[in-house]
Order: C-alpha cells, then structure tokens, then sequence
C-alpha cells in the first residue's frame, strides 16, 4: 500500500521480523516463582507494531499491577525506527522502567535499561512454547527465579 506525499512514493511501513518474534508472547500467563506470583497478558495493538503487557502480580507480598508497551523505537522525523526492541512500564507503585526485549532462538532476554544490562532477566521457552523459566539477575547479586505458563 502506498500514498502520495509531496510527489514523493510513501511506503507504509511494516513490523520488523525481530518484533514478529515477540509473537510467541501473546496470551494470557500464569507466573509462579519463589518470590513472584499472578498473571501477566500480552497483545498486538492494531497495525503490530506495539506488544502490551498487562501486569497483574504480587511480588514480596506487594500487589503490583501496571502496563508495559513494547516494540521498536521510532522517534520523530525518524526514516527508520530503532534496531533494538524498547520497551516502558508503568506501575501502581509509581515505577517507571524502560527494557529491551530480545529472543534467541528459544531464550527471551529482557534486559534492564539497555542490551548488555547488567540487570536482566533470560528465561527458556519449552517445546511447546507454552512455558517460559528463567531468573531475573540484579547487579550486585540478588533477583529471583520465574516460570511463566501459558493459561489462554
């Protein structure tokens, strides 16, 4: 599809294959950790260039609900959008965070703030891709182990 801009060919734009992969998320999550537990939802916005999660947990015995919309960086005037995969998240706390998201092959890593992070979380999808269990690393030591299931 394209229209016309200043005598100039516009080409709409597409979602990128690297923001396809975060397709696998898609649905409804039971989380369950020794330190964690609840549900998490994601979904495409219209167009599939924005991945939402909804978050609705309880982690160290704190009720945390929030939201977090994930894809690629676009910034204004901007011809392309970014490489990496951003993300920010809101929470009933006040907590405002920014990720990176990033698959390979059966692993999903979210880094905190920027890829190399040294906060970040690395998990392994199942066969099915119906499981995700992994850990969350904090610097300095400390974080916790999470297994997301697939409930919808």
């Amino acid at each position: 599809m394209s229209d016309t801009m200043n005598n100039e060919t516009y080409q709409m734009p597409v979602p990128s294959v690297e923001l396809k992969e975060l397709n696998r998320l898609v649905g409804t999550w039971k989380v369950s950790g020794s330190d964690i537990r609840g549900q998490v939802t994601y979904s495409w916005m219209e167009g599939g260039f924005f991945l939402t999660q909804h978050v609705d947990l309880e982690q160290y015995g704190q009720k945390i609900k929030g939201i977090e919309i994930i894809g690629q960086d676009r910034e204004f005037g901007a011809e392309s959008p970014s490489e990496d995969i951003k993300s920010r998240y809101y929470d009933n706390l006040g907590n405002t965070f920014n990720y990176t998201y990033e698959i390979q092959e059966d692993t999903l890593i979210i880094w905190g703030g920027e890829k190399g992070s040294p906060a970040y979380y690395k998990g392994q999808f199942n066969e099915e891709g119906n499981s995700n269990s992994g850990a969350w690393v904090y610097p300095g030591g400390g974080g916790y182990e999470s297994t997301m299931t697939r409930i919808k």
